[in-house]
Parts: structure tokens; sequence; C-alpha cells
């Protein structure tokens, strides 16, 4: 196929694009940034593209991993979507203060009955918690990934009958 065939073909499935949106925003700014994003992407990648390969399918691809890696950008980012005209709110000075958790007795009470699990369970747990992925725990400890899931799970529950004893306690 053509780089031209490819433009075209990936041209008519725009509205195609558009509908699928849905299924991951309402706002019609965003859907129509995904949808450009998509294109954008398709053509620069064109050449890993294989013929044999529903074009559809490819681009419903590409537009998923996208929103995906987008969300995950945001979130990380924390960063708040101001709607309001004239961007009122990103130019209104912070004036709040808020309570750091560290100074808080709670807190502190909080995590020594995390760190009273057992570091068996703890060391996966903490790990993942900080952004570590199973495959790169299961590597790091050298055991099984299905261990790393096993222990991450036994070690949330812990914390929980922990943490709400904590809280009959009181």
């Amino acid at each position: 196929m053509t780089a031209i065939e490819f433009t075209h073909q990936v041209a008519s499935l725009r509205p195609t694009l558009r509908l699928f949106t849905r299924r991951f925003t309402t706002d019609r700014e965003e859907s129509l940034d995904l949808v450009q994003d998509t294109i954008l992407k398709a053509l620069t990648y064109r050449d890993k593209f294989r013929e044999d390969t529903n074009l559809k399918g490819w681009l419903f691809t590409i537009m998923r991993n996208t929103y995906i890696n987008n969300y995950r950008k945001a979130q990380r980012a924390r960063t708040q979507r101001d709607d309001t005209k004239e961007l009122y709110y990103l130019n209104v000075e912070d004036t709040h203060t808020f309570n750091k958790p560290e100074s808080s007795v709670e807190f502190k009470e909080m995590w020594r009955n995390v760190n009273d699990v057992k570091d068996e369970l703890l060391v996966p747990f903490k790990m993942y918690t900080t952004g570590y992925k199973y495959h790169e725990i299961a590597q790091h400890l050298n055991i099984p990934i299905g261990t790393v899931k096993n222990r991450i799970f036994h070690a949330r529950k812990e914390i929980q009958k922990r943490l709400v004893g904590y809280r009959d306690s009181e």
C-alpha cells in the first residue's frame, strides 16, 4: 500500500474514530484531540502497519493506548482542568494552607501498623505502592511473579486487619 493510499484510508476512518472516542470521553475537545493524536501516530508509524492487519482495529488500538497514556500522565501530574471562562481558577492565588499528614499522630500510628507487617510481605507491598510493576519486583527479589502478587495481596489484608483494629480501639 502506498503512502497516499494509506493516508486516504486513515482519513476515511476519521468519523469512525470520532465515534469510538465516546468510549473514553464525552468532552468534545478531548475527543477531537484524541482523534488527531491517533491519526498523527498512525501516519508517523505507518511503516509499523502490516498489510494483512485490520486498519480500523490498528487505529482503535492506537487510540486506546493514547488515551490510557494521556490519562496516566495526567494522574501523575495531578493537573486540574479549568473550564471556566478566562481560566479563572488558574489565575487565582492559592491562599489555602493544608495540614501535612506526616505531622499528625494518626498518620504516624497508621504507618507504625503498616510497618509491623512481616518483611516478607511488606517489601513487595512497598515496592508495588511506590510504582514498581509486578515483574520488576519479581526480578528484584528473585521470586516468581505469582508469589509477588500473593504477598502483596496478603500484605493488604494484614494491613486492613490492623487498621480496622486501630479504628476500633479509638
